[in-house]
């Protein structure tokens, strides 16, 4: 692997787009950390140090200054991030999926460059509503349940806004929406010239960025290196603890059915064409992160709303910190990671449409009917991965707040013990990972991995038997498993 490393700057396409892509990122990183004119980022600052780190990923504002990579609690120029984008991304999909007509337009050609179009185009109205917002809860921080706890503060450190008025709101909307879209422009700018895809990695620069300040946290929680820290076997069974996450999330991230397809010899003139064997691939976690971001949203919402409709109820305060991290949380994050999951599949998985084009082009699965019955047989196969994958995403959301409640440890660090963080960055990594090993094994160079490939059964058995998983990925899962009982026990133990 190291001598892949090495390789890449061997390769004079290969390193500039590397070093074309540090470059982007540097930039992104500083606009990261210059201020809006008009706020006290020193106020905000400490909020996020005394308040939000507490809570962490179960705020929304704890959500938002994740994605832009800690640019919210410096209220700097990307404070925004490229989530308005994603968020307009994600909404298009799912129209596309709904709506007929945007569907026919995608498969249309020179479709997807309007479909783009449109995309960008709301990601700006978003740009300017959330902008505005954020300048109106600047400019009253005490009203809004967001911001609970930041009077103390302000009584310290003075106004967030010092010079309140239409003039802040309009220059602090620019030049957010002016942030968020020079991001996207960098985005584009790296998928172009750089290696990876550029939104991606702007999205896992910002959340690495949090990566030193959450190993500073967790050596003050620990009081690592003092006579008051606990046993020093701590640390190394956290680390062999992450490791196992990781592992077992890349594993489920890369596992897939192989679907074997066999093509009808066809005879035009003097040449045959077909009879090749190949496989149609079904993802386990076909939805990705989505799941897990469309619930967070959603739970979000309701204690937003119990907060602003009553504000000083103890009743509705209490129902409000059920939702956001008691134990009603579970009772409502869990099903809607399934529902979620299930719902992706079935608005980006089109089970007739694959049918349809096998047939048209002579596929077919050995033992399975063409037409309806490919339908059926790719619908109750992608149905039982489905759950796989949704059991395995359950488990990864609910991890990081598990880790924060049963190990003690900081919320800032617990977030890379799985939930969106972790499959954004294993999945950015892979992707830039397999780009790289394309270049080099174009140039006639070993890729990353020289004996990588996981010993499956055969095709026509997984097709006969069914089964979502090939054996070495049922044994990563049974690992992942175990290391999460046997580390979080003994690190309890050890702890007591």
């Amino acid at each position: 692997m190291f001598s892949a490393f090495t390789n890449c700057f061997k390769i004079p396409e290969l390193r500039q787009r590397i070093l074309f892509t540090l470059c982007m990122i540097v930039i992104v990183r500083i606009g990261a950390a210059i201020p809006c004119p008009g706020v006290n980022s020193v106020v905000l600052g400490e909020f996020f140090k005394t308040v939000v780190d507490k809570q962490g990923q179960a705020s929304v504002v704890g959500l938002f200054n994740l994605f832009s990579g800690g640019a919210l609690e410096n209220c700097a120029l990307f404070s925004l991030g490229i989530m308005p984008y994603i968020s307009a991304s994600i909404m298009m999909q799912l129209m596309t999926a709904i709506m007929p007509q945007l569907g026919k337009l995608a498969r249309e050609e020179g479709g997807r460059v309007k479909i783009n179009q449109y995309t960008r185009l709301m990601a700006v109205a978003l740009c300017v509503f959330q902008g505005y917002m954020m300048a109106a809860s600047f400019e009253n921080p005490s009203k809004i349940p967001m911001l609970a706890g930041i009077e103390g503060i302000i009584a310290q450190y003075g106004d967030l806004v010092p010079n309140k008025g239409w003039i802040f709101r309009l220059t602090t909307v620019i030049n957010l929406a002016a942030g968020t879209m020079f991001l996207m422009w960098l985005g584009d700018q790296i998928t172009e010239k750089g290696i990876g895809n550029g939104i991606s990695v702007v999205i896992t620069v910002g959340i690495l960025a949090r990566l030193p300040s959450a190993l500073v946290q967790l050596l003050q929680t620990f009081h690592i290196g003092s006579d008051q820290g606990p046993s020093p076997l701590i640390i190394p069974l956290m680390l062999l603890f992450l490791f196992g996450v990781i592992a077992a999330t890349i594993a489920i991230t890369q596992a897939q059915r192989k679907i074997p397809v066999q093509y009808a010899k066809q005879v035009r003139g003097n040449r045959i064409f077909g009879g090749q064997s190949s496989f149609l691939p079904l993802k386990v976690n076909y939805s990705g992160v989505m799941p897990i971001i469309f619930a967070q949203s959603l739970l979000i919402f309701p204690s937003m709303i119990i907060g602003f409709l009553f504000p000083t109820s103890p009743t509705a305060k209490h129902i409000s910190d059920l939702i956001v991290n008691g134990w009603l949380h579970y009772v409502l994050y869990v099903p809607m990671i399934l529902f979620f999951a299930y719902f992706w599949v079935a608005t980006q998985f089109n089970p007739v449409q694959i049918a349809d084009e096998l047939k048209k082009n002579g596929g077919f699965i050995p033992g399975i009917r063409p037409g309806q019955g490919t339908a059926q047989f790719l619908e109750f196969s992608m149905t039982r991965l489905t759950l796989a994958g949704a059991i395995f995403l359950i488990i990864l959301a609910i991890l990081p707040m598990s880790v924060q409640s049963w190990m003690g440890v900081p919320s800032i660090t617990a977030q890379f013990f799985g939930g969106t963080s972790l499959l954004i960055m294993v999945g950015v990594v892979l992707d830039t990972m397999r780009q790289m090993e394309t270049f080099l094994l174009q140039r006639h160079y070993d890729g990353f991995l020289k004996k990588g490939k996981l010993r499956g059964r055969s095709t026509a058995n997984v097709a006969q038997e069914g089964s979502p998983l090939t054996p070495d990925t049922a044994i990563w899962i049974y690992v992942f498993v175990g290391m999460l009982v046997i580390a979080g026990v003994v690190i309890s133990l050890i702890k007591k």
